[in-house]
């Protein structure tokens, strides 16, 4: 019991001794982790007030790269007063590193650079309209290596930056976003413009509610076939809408109604 008490008090004074030998070290490491948590949070705030009061947009691969500055910034300081490493000595390491790195880490590289790219030249930005890759919606956010792109239904689609900057991309408006087309066939001998009122009045029925405020149905004749006139209904949904939902109730106002050829849309 003596001997491992004396092993206790001896294991204490070491770590006592440890303390007060590096006490400085300590607290200077401290001192600087806090410092640079504090900078991190101020300066990511005020840098986000900023963006969102200028014409740059507000993406959170900026606020990103800040807060990695910061804390590489506040790791080189502590390097050698407090684990006596010299940083020109560890960055010349890396720079020999740094080559297998890079090759291990191209398509990273490759996304950071073209975020950057899609930012600086003002492509796309937060809260944009847009169709790329097949994914229709609105832009949410870009970081580091993807941009976020939320579809109507609520669905989150990470599409790669690299990907982005290379495929083509169509910038869309609210209207055109919504648009929904319904095909039809009018039977033959209708008149036109009789068709065409009739469509839209009963189309404009079945979507109340369902149909973006200010828009009205827009009917298109595309040509013939031996059922009658073929043509196309342009519907726009209100946000919210599933588009699959808009389509439905065009198709459910045209359902039953006496100037369409059904036998068409069987045929087909």
């Amino acid at each position: 019991m003596i001997e491992t008490a004396d092993a206790g008090l001896d294991m204490m004074n070491v770590m006592l001794q440890w303390l007060a030998t590096n006490a400085g070290r300590i607290i200077f490491l401290v001192v600087v982790t806090v410092a640079a948590w504090a900078a991190v949070k101020v300066v990511s705030k005020v840098l986000r007030r900023v963006l969102d009061h200028t014409n740059m947009p507000s993406a959170s691969i900026f606020i990103n790269i800040v807060r990695v500055l910061i804390w590489v910034v506040a790791a080189t300081i502590v390097l050698k007063p407090v684990f006596g490493i010299d940083p020109t000595t560890l960055m010349t390491a890396l720079g020999v590193g740094g080559i297998a790195v890079s090759l291990g880490l191209k398509d990273t590289v490759a996304n950071v650079i073209s975020g950057f790219g899609l930012m600086f030249g003002r492509v796309i930005q937060p809260g944009d309209l847009v169709t790329v890759a097949g994914t229709t919606g609105v832009v949410k956010d870009i970081t580091w290596r993807q941009t976020v792109v939320r579809e109507r239904d609520g669905n989150e689609m990470v599409i790669p930056n690299s990907v982005l900057n290379t495929a083509s991309l169509e910038r869309l408006t609210p209207t055109n976003e919504g648009l929904v087309t319904v095909p039809f066939t009018a039977k033959a001998g209708s008149d036109s413009k009789d068709i065409d009122r009739r469509i839209v009045e009963a189309v404009e029925r079945g979507m109340a509610g369902v149909a973006a405020e200010g828009t009205k149905p827009i009917v298109k004749f595309t040509g013939f076939s031996p059922y009658g006139i073929e043509g196309q209904v342009l519907v726009f949904a209100k946000p919210g809408i599933l588009l699959s939902t808009a389509r439905d109730a065009a198709v459910r106002a045209l359902a039953d109604a006496d100037f369409i050829e059904q036998r068409a849309a069987v045929g087909a």
